[in-house]
């Protein structure tokens, strides 16, 4: 059975982005130490990588190796379609959860008005690679039920205010770490398996 893996870059005190939706504040060290960085992240999760910029970063013709589709919120999508790109990971299947987004917004994206649980728990049954939870917190919160995995990439950073990673009512889940990377720029990608 497929899984539902959220894998998303956090603060140190669970922000996923500033208040205005901004990510720019995390930081990746020097030249050097986000080359290294950003070397492993690709060669891993290549099909995480935007449509837009997998050329420039020699990911043009890579396969999907973890995930073959991504499902996102409003606030996840919303600030790509700002930037003109209405299907961010053409590679993938893409699915918006929205309920005010237009669904012919582009005929590679489908919108899905309501009810994502029912959605992952679909997607769930087919065949394929895992399913990519890019974001955000809100549509996190409600499919906690179905998160089967974490990847957490955690900056060495406190954002102080913002966009957590999830969103919703007061429901403890137990989580075990399976795996843990640091790199020389402080930042470690811990994997995460619901207990």
């Amino acid at each position: 059975m497929r899984k539902l893996v959220y894998y998303i870059a956090v603060s140190l005190d669970g922000y996923i982005a500033g208040p205005g939706g901004e990510y720019d504040f995390y930081p990746l060290g020097d030249e050097e130490q986000a080359a290294a960085y950003s070397s492993w992240i690709n060669a891993r999760y290549p099909e995480t990588v935007p449509h837009f910029a997998r050329e420039a970063q020699g990911l043009a013709d890579a396969p999907n190796r973890r995930f073959d589709t991504v499902l996102m919120g409003l606030g996840a999508y919303g600030p790509g379609v700002a930037a003109g790109f209405t299907s961010p990971y053409a590679h993938l299947r893409q699915y918006v959860v929205s309920s005010t987004l237009a669904p012919d917004t582009d005929p590679a994206v489908t919108v899905v008005p309501n009810d994502p649980l029912a959605l992952v728990q679909k997607l769930k049954r087919e065949e394929g690679l895992d399913i990519w939870l890019c974001g955000g917190g809100i549509l996190a919160g409600a499919l906690l039920p179905e998160i089967d995995e974490l990847i957490i990439k955690s900056y060495p950073v406190v954002a102080g205010s913002g966009i957590p990673a999830f969103s919703g009512a007061f429901d403890p889940t137990l989580f075990r770490v399976t795996d843990r990377t640091s790199f020389d720029n402080d930042v470690t990608v811990t994997h995460f398996t619901r207990r």
